[in-house]
């Protein structure tokens, strides 16, 4: 079992490879760009946009399998809902934008709370200074017992093509590399590469899939991912 989730990583990062090469030449679609890999961003998801994941990762990352939605409630609050299958779970977060006018974000919430597995909410602090190329990102989150500090950086070569780095310190926790492409406005795909921060030699794969609907609000709105 273990080896054939493996393949299915594996696969799911070669089809994007593939579609990378497609896509290459193809011209500029108007979309929207969601989160990092690793770690919340400080803006929020669009007013009325629901978007639906499929995350599939390396086990050592987290559950290996899990559907997302997440939700923008107004244009400052959003909450995600995740769904694990192995173990099965449930896991819930939130996101406040206490400032949301770029360049200037700032942004609070919690993370990972399963009551299915009985661990609680991780509440965090994010400030990002966002451009319209440039995305700083920086922050902290409590974690059990321990404060971790985040930091992230992303660069939006158009409204397709984003590259990004992000890291989280703790033992448990990695250094990532990763790229998002929007495939279509509503579209997306991020495949990153997890580097473990107490063997960065341990390399782990990551991959989402994400699909916006627009229910309500201005269909220009941006979006984000919550990790």
């Amino acid at each position: 079992m273990e080896r054939m989730r493996d393949r299915v990583i594996n696969l799911a990062i070669a089809i994007t490879v593939t579609m990378l090469a497609i896509r290459a030449g193809a011209p500029p679609c108007l979309a929207t760009t969601k989160g990092l890999s690793q770690i919340v961003t400080p803006d929020l998801q669009g007013e009325g946009d629901l978007s639906l994941s499929l995350q599939i990762q390396d086990k050592r990352i987290a559950n290996p399998y899990e559907l997302q939605a997440e939700l923008g409630l107004t244009k400052w609050a959003e909450v995600a809902v995740f769904r694990g299958f192995q173990p099965d779970d449930w896991i819930f977060g939130t996101e406040i934008g206490l400032l949301t006018k770029e360049p200037f974000l700032l942004s609070i919430g919690f993370v990972n709370w399963s009551p299915h597995l009985n661990v609680d909410p991780q509440p965090y602090i994010e400030a990002g200074y966002y451009t319209e190329h440039h995305k700083v990102i920086v922050g902290a989150i409590h974690a059990g017992y321990k404060n971790e500090a985040i930091l992230g950086y992303a660069y939006d070569f158009n409204e397709r093509w984003r590259v990004q780095v992000d890291w989280q310190s703790g033992s448990e926790n990695s250094s990532t590399i990763g790229f998002t492409c929007n495939v279509t406005r509503d579209f997306q795909f991020n495949p990153a590469i997890y580097f473990s921060n107490d063997d960065p030699a341990r390399l782990m794969g990551y991959i989402v899939f994400t699909y916006t609907f627009h229910l309500w609000g201005k269909k220009e709105g941006s979006a984000t991912s919550a990790k």
